[in-house]
């Protein structure tokens, strides 16, 4: 795999040696998972609406940029490549904070506060606050991410605090990875939405620490 993405490189320089006018494609990437995904399949909807508001995901400085950063091969630990024609649709963060809000919508049918909607007095809004501490992508191989949250209920400040460690399979080229962080995000997040409805519940929430390896591709 670290052959093919130098091999990439390589002929996109000798594009530019040759005076080539047209510029390399760009190919723009979203974490949005398809309605009736099967990443959803499991979904638990609670019976009075869920009120939520999904803050901004911290990341890594390296990785709050719109291109995609990867690792070309197993075991090589100090090289990454930033792929400027391969691109999230918007700073990867963003993404992140779009797919949690549309995911944990999708397992519960949250509604997300930030939008306006209404709500009454004594229903509270749960704040979600999110990051992805550890990150690591590599072509061909796999996709690891620990997302850790903290929830805090706006009526009286009771929440959680848990996180979760998952490792998706992956094959093929960037495409492969792309579906690969889809679903280690639509994973966390229906850890999430489950401390979401233990909390609306008045229940404690189970936060045992998970390390999910997934071998599926």
């Amino acid at each position: 795999m670290k052959s093919w993405i130098r091999n990439m490189f390589g002929m996109m320089g000798a594009l530019a040696v040759a005076g080539c006018v047209s510029a390399p494609e760009t190919r723009f990437y979203t974490l949005s998972v398809p309605s009736g995904s099967s990443v959803t399949k499991d979904a638990i909807h609670s019976s009075v609406p869920i009120f939520i508001e999904i803050m901004p995901v911290n990341v890594p400085e390296r990785l709050a940029r719109p291109q995609l950063v990867v690792r070309s091969q197993a075991g090589q630990e100090t090289e990454l490549f930033i792929l400027e024609q391969d691109r999230w649709s918007s700073h990867f963060n963003n993404e992140l904070r779009d797919a949690f809000a549309a995911g944990i919508a999708s397992q519960i049918g949250a509604i997300n506060e930030t939008r306006g909607a209404a709500r009454t007095p004594d229903q509270p809004v749960y704040r979600v606050a999110i990051e992805l501490s550890q990150f690591d992508a590599i072509v061909g191989d796999k996709v690891t991410a620990r997302f850790n949250w903290a929830i805090t209920r706006s009526t009286d400040g009771r929440g959680a605090v848990c996180y979760t460690v998952i490792s998706e399979v992956v094959s093929g080229g960037i495409e492969g990875v792309v579906k690969g962080v889809q679903r280690a995000v639509s994973s966390a997040a229906a850890e999430v939405a489950k401390n979401l409805v233990e909390l609306d519940s008045r229940r404690a929430a189970t936060c045992v620490p998970r390390i999910k390896m997934d071998n599926a591709y």
